[in-house]
């Protein structure tokens, strides 16, 4: 890796006239799926086509998003009411939107392992969630789905993001947007977590949202807000590959984070170059080199070739 960093303007567009492209997933094919606010995922093949799946029905305002092994899509529904199952023809219906007897609220990622669990991340029990832009709200949560069961296995996070197995299979990446941390959770055999170990820590305009691991082992985190991308190596060292912001209207959002009064407006007004509020990040190409970043306020993804390949998701060899 070295001293790889990137300047914003070499970014590449990828894609055009997207929805809301919060969340990225790659395939081995070539073909690049990226959520749709509109209540379901677009799909872009490798030619540049773009197909738009909505769902028939209610539409769930679709944040993270998860492939599984029937080619079906599970959409996090960050309007409030759980998660959905998606078909390649716009069938929709209700996945999950309730665990120990208690509604699901404001889902904000679904992931499925390589041994085909779901892992849902609830980012708070507030409602709006807009309550839980503080430091000092922990509760959030994780859901696993294992075959029939449904059950939480992790709680009291400080606004859960992207949560995802990591390559070895044995630790659970959570980013916590507002406790401004990546953690981790050791996976016993029956799918049980152990307790919270922080890989890293963030300071002041960082605010971690997606996340990715590659083949060295290092996990790469998008920040919102302030257009970060940073490399956090497993002894938990950080490298910023990128930032574009407004150093004044970060610094305000700054101090409306300190002060506990960071709102939605925070989050949809950025002031940068370029890009517009970087959520996501996936590696793909035919040798995982080319990364993704999804965003919450353009309408279009960005590009740009790794130093190293990220890691084979679980859904890498899917032919959808």
């Amino acid at each position: 890796m070295g001293d790889f960093r990137i300047d914003i303007d070499d970014l590449v567009d990828y894609g055009a006239g997207l929805v809301r492209p919060e969340c990225v997933l790659c395939l081995k094919s070539g073909t690049v799926f990226t959520s749709n606010g509109d209540g379901g995922v677009t799909r872009i093949d490798a030619d540049g086509t773009c197909r738009h799946i909505l769902a028939d029905g209610y539409r769930p305002m679709t944040n993270g998003f998860a492939l599984t092994a029937e080619g079906d899509f599970l959409l996090a529904d960050l309007h409030g009411d759980g998660v959905w199952r998606l078909g390649q023809d716009g069938a929709c219906a209700p996945f999950l939107r309730e665990v120990d007897g208690m509604r699901l609220g404001s889902t904000n990622f679904v992931g499925v392992d390589p041994k085909g669990r779901i892992w849902a991340a609830v980012s708070t029990r507030r409602e709006p969630r807009q309550l839980a832009y503080r430091g000092d709200v922990t509760d959030g949560y994780i859901v696993l789905v294992d075959g029939d069961s449904a059950r939480i296995v992790a709680d009291n996070i400080g606004y859960t993001n992207e949560s995802i197995v990591d390559p070895s299979g044995n630790w659970l990446v959570v980013n916590e947007t507002f406790a401004r941390r990546t953690s981790r959770y050791a996976i016993a055999g029956d799918g049980s977590l152990g307790q919270r170990e922080t890989l890293t820590e963030y300071g002041a305009g960082t605010y971690p949202d997606g996340l990715a691991f590659d083949e060295n082992g290092a996990v790469w985190v998008t920040s919102v807000v302030s257009n970060r991308l940073i490399r956090v190596t497993p002894d938990g060292g950080q490298t910023l590959i990128f930032e574009d912001c407004d150093a004044d209207a970060l610094a305000a959002v700054e101090d409306a984070f300190q002060a506990g009064d960071m709102t939605s407006a925070h989050m949809d007004t950025v002031v940068s170059r370029r890009a517009r509020s970087i959520s996501s990040i996936a590696f793909g190409g035919p040798d995982r080199r080319t990364a993704y970043l999804g965003n919450l306020l353009d309408d279009r993804l960005y590009s740009f070739k790794a130093p190293v390949a990220g890691a084979a998701p679980s859904h890498w060899e899917l032919k959808v």
